[in-house]
Formats: C-alpha cells, structure tokens, sequence
C-alpha cells in the first residue's frame, strides 16, 4: 500500500456481515501505518448497521479520523446514516472507478462497501484508490461547496435544486426503468456475508443461499448457478483468473457454422449437438434461422442470427429491418457488425445510429444484441470508442471478430473490451480462433462471459478431461 502523508487516521466499523472484510481492511490499513480507530462491531452476532456508521459518521463529523470506512451488506444503509453527520460526504463505492470518482468529484470522506457486493481483493483495490486520490480541481471543489451550502444558496434556477418529477421521468424510457428497477433489487437484495477472511480464499466467498455477486460462483457454488437458470437466467458474470468452470457450463457457447457453403444437412447435426451439450445458443447465416427454430423448438438452446455479416457495410436502415426478420423467423440473439469503415473514419455518430437500429429491434423483439467489433482491424482507442458507443447503444454484448477477419479473438482485446464496459450489464463474446479448452479457458480468465466456438463439442469433451484428436472438423467461422 502506498503512503498518503496527509491522511493518517482511519475510523472503521461495520456490522455482523460486513465484520470479516472490515477486518481485513484493518489489518491492510495497520501494515500502511495509519492509526485505525475501530468503532466495531467486534464479532458475528447480529447487530443494527446504523450504531456503527453512526459512530464512524462522528469520528470523522468530529475531526478525531480523517476518513471513515464502514461495511455492511450492500452499503446502502451506511451510506444514508453517514450522511446526516455535519461535513460528512458518503459515497458508496462497487468498484476502482467508482472509489476514485467519489474522490475526485466530490471529496468523499467516508467510504462505505457492501460485503455482498465485493470480494476481498476487490475491496482493498477500492481502499488503496480511494485513500490516494484527491479533490483538486476547481470545478470539482466548488461543486461540492454547493453539497454543503444550505438548499438556497445552490447555483440553479431560482437558486433552488431542480424538482424531480413527472416530466424527468417521462425523459426515461422503458429500457431504462426496467435497467433501473434490475439494478436497485441487485443492490437491496438479502445481505450476504462474503468470505473475508485473512487469506481471501475464492472457496470461502461463494457459500451462501443468496447471491453476493462475487462473480465466482460458477466456480465456486455452482449448484447455485443452477438454480438461477432454472428460474430463468440465461447467462451469469464470471470473474476473471478464477479456475476451471464446471463441465455443465458449457450453455455459455454459441455453437457455430457460419461457413458460406454450410447446408441443411449441417445445420440440422449443429442443432442436435447444440442440444445434447446444452449450449448456449446456435449461431448461423440469416437463411438458416426458420431451420434452426423448428430444430430447436422445446429444448432450451436460443438461435443466434447475424446481420450486417460479414462486413459490417449495410446502411442502418437495412441491418434493422435484418435483425427485425430474423426474430419473425425465430431468433432470440442478433450478433450484428458495425461499420468498421465509419469508425476508422471517426464518424462516431453513424456507428451510434447503427448500432442503436439494431438494439432497437431486438428491444422490440425481446432479442439479446451482441455487437460484432472485427477487433483485428482495429486500434486499441478504436476498440475502447466501439465499446463506448455499443454501451450508449444499450447493446448486450460487445464481441471480438465475425471470424472473416485477417485475425480472431485475443486475451489482450478481451481484457481491454471487458475493462470497456466494466460496471455495466454489458458482456463479452470471444469469437474467432477459439479451437480447443485451453484457448476456452484463456479468454474467459481474460473476461470473456460468452465464447462463439465451431469447435464447442470438443471444448466440453476436454473439459471433462477427455482426449479429443484434431481432425480439423473445428471450421474456422
């Protein structure tokens, strides 16, 4: 950890489920050389939350800490009990991003975690963050002026902050109450104690019958996993860096022919190997999908239809209309390619009108949209601006390559994707190269949560440890 010479006193507290990662956050502080004042709770019983941020809320409101810590299931709670302390600003911090904008833009000087929220390491990244950024600039510093300023003397129209009412909401469309209302139950969901313990064992964080989101659980407690899908979830996060999945989760690959020459014939064999392994979905040619539905009609594999394919270079209005048949036709996913020319171009705002022409439909269809960035044509900042504009799209995925391209999916252009749009419900499909169980498993760890594979039945007979000879039967799209 690194020294911060201006803040040396820590007050910290938490409740009986946040007592095990406030613990660690102690001893994490302690080896930095701050004076840590624990304000308890001192053990597993069960305990009120607001006793103990009350009393970090004081230590610092009072002057004796110059920051404050508190920890309970989600954060919430904490958050509003320290915030009716004088001088005292809490933010509520899920991840580094979070942690150093709370410092940055508004002077956070009391950080609350939820324990059923992040793991261990995750916590002390936000710790470290959070103690070594700073307020500085003006803009900044006179905004959080205005936090402490009485409700009148705020700069806004008649010197007041804006109502909230009917008219801001009629802004928000269905999409985003329904993104909203998904992510404040995340938030208010049952508290969950998260293993905390000395060492941060990823066994010991999953264990509980509620879910922490600790984004390990597909490893660690998969039986939960289970029980999600089969209440309805058709995918889940899964952490970078932490082992093997269990055999079953092989329902996170698309299963692929994409192939110009492919017939009925093959399509008809993918789809009986798509529902024998359980995958995810099948991905194939808009000319395949009515085949593919009928196919696949009661088993629980989703068909997958690409647009704009392999180029990316149709008009806007034809990739909707597009994606829009092929959910007549039986679709539930559109992989869909943007226009690389236009983003080499830097026209950002016709790559944003055709993305959103398709996220549109598949909103209407009821359809997952994944966007297809053909990565190995593109710069690192190009790849950031695509993910940037497929997150405003309100995209599901973004993925890495249609498999046409001059290359196919990479550790380095997963990770930088999933870094793209961490902190959202976006995920990431690795597609292209991906031809046995270790490649698999190298883009996962990278934070890959969805692999477009032809060679998915091969991959699932090696994770279970079997051996499969290459015969060349894995095509390359």
């Amino acid at each position: 950890m690194a020294e911060h010479t201006a803040i040396r006193r820590i007050a910290v507290g938490a409740d009986h489920g946040g007592f095990d990662l406030k613990e660690r956050i102690k001893s994490h502080l302690q080896q930095g050389k701050f004076a840590v004042e624990d304000c308890g709770t001192c053990g597993k019983e069960p305990v009120d939350y607001p006793v103990f941020a009350r009393a970090v809320a004081e230590a610092v409101s009072a002057g004796r800490a110059d920051r404050g810590i508190v920890v309970d299931g989600a954060g919430i709670g904490s958050a509003m009990v320290a915030n009716r302390f004088p001088g005292v600003r809490a933010a509520l911090c899920y991840d580094v991003s979070s942690a150093r904008n709370s410092r940055e833009h508004n002077d956070a000087n009391v950080l609350t975690l939820g324990a059923g929220l992040v793991g261990g390491n995750l916590a002390l990244e936000i710790v470290d963050v959070w103690l070594a950024s700073e307020c500085t600039a003006e803009r900044h510093l006179r905004r959080v002026a205005m936090i402490e300023s009485p409700p009148t003397a705020v700069d806004g129209p008649n010197g007041h902050l804006p109502p909230v009412g009917e008219k801001n909401l009629d802004a928000l469309s269905d999409q985003d109450l329904e993104r909203i209302v998904r992510r404040i139950t995340e938030l208010a969901g049952p508290p969950t104690a998260v293993g905390g313990s000395a060492g941060g064992s990823v066994s010991e964080v999953c264990s509980n019958t509620a879910c922490a989101f600790c984004k390990v659980c597909a490893e660690t407690n998969p039986e939960l996993v289970r029980q999600f899908l089969e209440m309805g979830a058709d995918r889940i996060v899964h952490r970078p860096g932490t082992g093997t999945l269990p055999d079953d989760m092989a329902r996170y690959i698309d299963h692929t022919l994409l192939k110009p020459d492919a017939t009925a014939q093959q399509i008809e064999d993918l789809c009986a190997e798509a529902a024998q392994y359980k995958f995810a979905s099948v991905c194939v040619n808009p000319n395949w999908v009515a085949l593919a539905a009928r196919r696949l009609s009661g088993s629980s594999v989703k068909v997958c239809s690409v647009v704009g394919f392999p180029l990316g270079a149709h008009v806007p209005e034809i990739k909707a209309l597009e994606a829009r048949r092929a959910m007549r036709e039986g679709a539930r996913e559109i992989d869909m390619v943007i226009n690389v020319g236009a983003l080499k171009s830097g026209d950002d705002e016709l790559v944003y009108r055709d993305i959103r022409g398709v996220t549109e439909a598949c909103i209407d269809g009821r359809a997952i949209c994944k966007v297809i960035l053909e990565t190995s044509l593109l710069e690192d900042e190009e790849k950031n601006r695509a993910c940037r504009l497929a997150k405003r799209a309100r995209a599901d995925f973004v993925k890495t390559s249609t498999g046409f391209g001059s290359g196919g999916a990479t550790a380095h252009d997963v990770a930088l994707m999933a870094g793209a749009v961490r902190g959202t419900k976006i995920g990431v499909k690795a597609s292209g190269g991906i031809r046995n169980f270790d490649q698999a498993q190298e883009m996962i760890q990278a934070g890959a949560t969805r692999l477009g594979v032809s060679a998915g039945v091969k991959i699932v007979k090696e994770a279970k440890g079997m051996t499969v000879s290459d015969d060349g039967s894995a095509q390359k799209y």
